[in-house]
């Protein structure tokens, strides 16, 4: 039975095929359905396209239920911590050192 679920948003970045060449990004392609490929039943599908290439211009995977919501869970601790990060450079603080006493120093300008 076909889900229909289907979301599309727009991507900028790079991503690689299969011939290993890598392409610019238009939009991300997140739908529930039929696996293609992996054995099993239903998956979440991600495709990364750019629209104006033909189709092999895609990177794509299948994933089951739990491995998805793992993929959301990292992708929402890593943009937490990006936001922080960009926040901080914003303000003016250096990231620290591996091992460094302190949190966040401030930059110095020459």
């Amino acid at each position: 039975m076909c889900t229909s679920i289907v979301e599309i948003a727009t991507a900028s970045g790079m991503a690689k095929s299969d011939k290993d060449d890598w392409f610019p990004l238009t939009h991300s392609v997140v739908a529930y359905d039929h696996a293609r490929h992996a054995w099993l039943e239903d998956v979440i599908t991600i495709d990364f396209v750019n629209q104006d290439l033909p189709p092999g211009a895609r990177a794509a995977v299948e994933l089951t239920l739990e491995a998805a919501k793992a993929l959301n869970e990292a992708l929402v601790r890593a943009i937490a911590a990006a936001e922080l990060e960009e926040s901080q450079r914003a303000d003016g603080l250096a990231r620290p050192h591996p091992g460094a006493a302190e949190s966040f120093v401030p930059r110095i300008a020459a």
